[in-house]
């Protein structure tokens, strides 16, 4: 068996029900103001492979620590992988994600950059449904809020030699999240890092792994520092073109109905929002281009007036707009600004999506809590 190698037949997952699940109403104390990462509903996904076995051991359990032995592979060479995603709840009460089939694929592509088994489309998905079979009462209901789901994978081998791990282990967490804007949607001012790079030419940018974000978090404290709420990193070859943020892509909009962002270069994430972002603009007739952009085609456009409106995107906030651009030497943009009509209409668009509030019309959302998914309590796990 090689790392590349998917399972041929669904897993079977074993049900062992948490004798400590929270009771309703402590429940909905906690989904009444969740914030975001604080608390975690009552069971976790855990499948297990080895190099000999594959994967096997497919798990619902209780949400608890994980025991690690002190030699694991993941903790000397950082060998792991995530991905992030919303459960929705609609207006009728069902349960709904977005594009799972993306963030499945994009894991598979991170785990082959990270030299970890690949994890089939179909058992990303039933492992979603799994949790939300059990779980589903933790997706909260209130205007903008979601159940935040973390599929993540771990080398958890006890080796330390310099190798891809032969034992890893693939979880699901989850978390209810608040509305990312508690006070409505405002534009925000983004730093620029010239003195560290994200990712370069043949690393790992474009797989979603911890060292890309830990590497991130040193400039990111400078941007706060500054009073900013993002980070925004240039290209780490030339250190002219515009990359991306710590964990959002960027878009730009021009007066002649065109929309513009970064090109995928290896160095990049390939964000699920950023991909349907431009297929909303394209379903309006909208010019797209993915391309080099430089900071002075920034600033020249906004001067000009060819550049009307920036914003950032990502799971958690969506869309954010983008009011100025801070750095040691210079500010582009105005930090008074007010959000683009643009950017608030795609925003809109894509929500109201996400929300079942319009039609679905290119078949983005799965059903996560499907009458007849669960796990089998008592049955074997499959292997």
């Amino acid at each position: 068996m090689t790392l590349a190698d998917t399972t041929t037949f669904p897993l079977r997952f074993e049900l062992t029900p948490s004798t400590d699940a929270r009771e309703e109403a402590e429940r909905e104390v906690i989904l009444a103001d969740p914030g975001f990462g604080q608390h975690f509903t009552d069971h976790m996904i855990s499948i297990d492979w080895t190099i000999q076995d594959g994967w096997h051991n497919a798990s619902v359990v209780p949400y608890g620590p994980l025991q690690l032995d002190p030699s694991a592979a993941v903790l000397h060479y950082a060998q792991e992988i995530f991905e992030g995603l919303k459960a929705y709840r609609h207006e009728d009460g069902s349960i709904w994600t977005f594009r799972p089939e993306e963030n499945a694929k994009r894991l598979q592509r991170s785990a082959h950059r990270l030299a970890l088994p690949e994890l089939s489309v179909d058992d990303f998905i039933e492992s979603l449904k799994q949790l939300i079979a059990i779980d589903g009462a933790w997706v909260p209901s209130a205007p903008e809020t979601s159940l935040y789901i973390r599929p993540f994978m771990i080398a958890n081998e006890s080796f330390l030699g310099v190798r891809p791990s032969q034992k890893v282990g693939y979880y699901v967490i989850a978390s209810p999240a608040g509305a990312y804007f508690s006070g409505g949607v405002a534009p925000i001012s983004i730093w620029l890092s010239t003195e560290y790079s994200r990712a370069g030419r043949g690393g790992t940018g474009a797989a979603k792994c911890g060292g890309n974000y830990a590497a991130s978090l040193l400039p990111q404290q400078e941007a706060y520092e500054h009073g900013c709420a993002q980070v925004l990193f240039l290209d780490g070859e030339t250190g002219s073109h515009i990359d991306e943020l710590g964990g959002m892509n960027i878009f730009f909009v021009r007066s002649d109905n065109t929309i513009m962002t970064p090109r995928l270069s290896g160095t990049i994430l390939e964000g699920i929002t950023r991909d349907s972002i431009l297929q909303i603009a394209r379903d309006r007739g909208m010019e797209v281009e993915e391309r080099d952009i430089t900071i002075d085609e920034w600033r020249e456009g906004l001067e000009s007036g060819l550049i009307t409106e920036v914003f950032v995107c990502g799971t958690a906030a969506v869309i954010a707009p983008v009011a100025a651009l801070k750095s040691g030497e210079f500010t582009i943009g105005d930090e008074n600004a007010q959000a683009g009509e643009l950017t608030m209409s795609i925003r809109k668009e894509l929500t109201d999506i996400q929300y079942g509030r319009i039609p679905d019309r290119h078949g983005w959302l799965t059903r996560l809590d499907e009458p007849g998914a669960g796990a089998d309590a008592g049955s074997g796990a499959g292997a």
